[in-house]
């Protein structure tokens, strides 16, 4: 897609920003909205969908750094009331009989939550002071010395004087401004696949897994266990898929899963009726900046640490909250705001990003040999020492960064 963001070597406007167009509606979109509207921005959302997205994975947030946004927000006690509150992992053999139980703080961290609910309450959070234009997505970029001409595929063209991508690991906006996707994201080697469907193993707030070379398939429970989530991980080299040809990815998924044990024949019969197929690539994404003259990229878009390190949520809402109270501390200045933004965030997310490395060929492993291993290290790992040596490398990630208070601190405020 050709890039139409001109380089400008012109002074920068004297009115500072005010009116911000944000791409994306999942969870950094709206949470960016939320903090911009309470810093007095005027935001707008547009998003591709047709609507919210419900279903999804579990997300997790864990550390006070994650709590402390939420809190903020004041959103903190309406997630705690929506989450899973699953338990421990049990890996399974292909009879369903439990090998090895891994605890759940691994997984879920302080708090889980299904990733269309935290949408969902981002959204009530934000819809009576942002506009939210679903069903449209940006088209083009051009940049002036006072602000971004925009074009939509829907809409009339408007202007706005930012733009902020948050619009996820393939993000359109970082196309548009920085260029192809493939300079930026780096594939781990894994594509997943995940959709809602009967809880038919009456799973009581917990999950099963099966592991064999390349391949796991995994169940949870969600909801009050009146429905379950299954999962599937196949590792794989890059794949010439449409992302959104959804029945060529289903036969994929059956190619790859057919005859593979366990449950995995019963949930691929179950998939094409799921209302919430969700299947793409695990990968990364790595740049040497997220901003390019009143662009700026945000979230997965700009430092996506893979749905497998269990921190791309946290690393977004935090990111939202930096962004735009250093919009806020510079008075618009985009310029400064944006080189602040990044230098507040660019050890945090690489730190995180480093909870996502190596995890993939952990997830499945490509020969027999290893998976056996693996299933067997996961049955004695409880009675090892350092067990949780991993969920505490989790949080000190997750609160490897110090929050201003952009609203009363006057060091951040400048």
């Amino acid at each position: 897609m050709k890039n139409t963001t001109p380089h400008l070597a012109s002074a920068p406007s004297a009115r500072p920003a005010r009116t911000v167009l944000i791409s994306g509606a999942s969870v950094a979109g709206p949470a960016l909205a939320y903090w911009l509207h309470r810093h007095g921005f005027v935001p707008t959302v547009v998003e591709r969908a047709p609507a919210l997205r419900e279903g999804g994975y579990a997300v997790d947030f864990r550390g006070e750094a994650h709590l402390a946004v939420l809190r903020r927000m004041g959103i903190l006690d309406e997630l705690r009331a929506a989450r899973t509150g699953t338990g421990s992992m049990s890996y399974v053999n292909s009879a369903g009989k439990p090998q090895a139980k891994l605890p759940a703080d691994l997984f879920a961290g302080d708090l889980e939550v299904l990733r269309g609910d935290l949408a969902r309450i981002l959204h009530d959070a934000t819809k009576e002071h942002t506009e939210y234009v679903f069903g449209d997505s940006v088209t083009s970029l051009a940049e002036d010395a006072d602000g971004v001409h925009v074009t939509f595929e829907r809409g009339a063209p408007r202007r706005f004087d930012l733009v902020i991508g948050a619009d996820g690991l393939h993000s359109r906006t970082r196309a548009l401004a920085f260029g192809p996707e493939e300079r930026y994201v780096k594939h781990l080697g894994v594509y997943c696949a995940i959709f809602t469907t009967a809880n038919h193993l009456g799973l009581d707030r917990t999950g099963h897994a099966y592991r064999t070379a390349g391949r796991l398939v995994a169940m949870y429970s969600a909801r009050e266990n009146t429905e379950a989530k299954a999962v599937f991980y196949f590792g794989s080299p890059q794949l010439d898929l449409d992302r959104r040809d959804v029945a060529r990815q289903q036969e994929l998924l059956t190619e790859r899963f057919a005859g593979n044990g366990w449950q995995s024949d019963h949930l691929l019969e179950q998939m094409s009726q799921a209302p919430d197929f969700y299947f793409d690539s695990v990968g990364q994404v790595r740049m040497d900046g997220w901003s390019r003259g009143r662009v700026a990229l945000l979230g997965d878009a700009a430092y996506c640490p893979s749905s497998l390190s269990g921190m791309g949520s946290g690393l977004a809402l935090v990111g939202a909250y930096v962004l735009a109270g250093e919009l806020a501390a510079a008075r618009g200045d985009h310029r400064t705001a944006f080189a602040r933004y990044e230098r507040e965030m660019r050890a945090y997310a690489e730190g995180c990003q480093k909870m996502g490395d190596g995890v993939a060929k952990l997830m499945v492993p490509g020969s027999r040999l290893l998976a056996a291993f693996l299933n067997r290290y996961y049955k004695v790992m409880p009675y090892l020492p350092g067990k949780d040596m991993a969920a505490k490398i989790a949080r000190k990630a997750a609160e490897n960064i110090t929050l201003r208070d952009y609203t009363t601190d006057p060091a951040a405020a400048r």
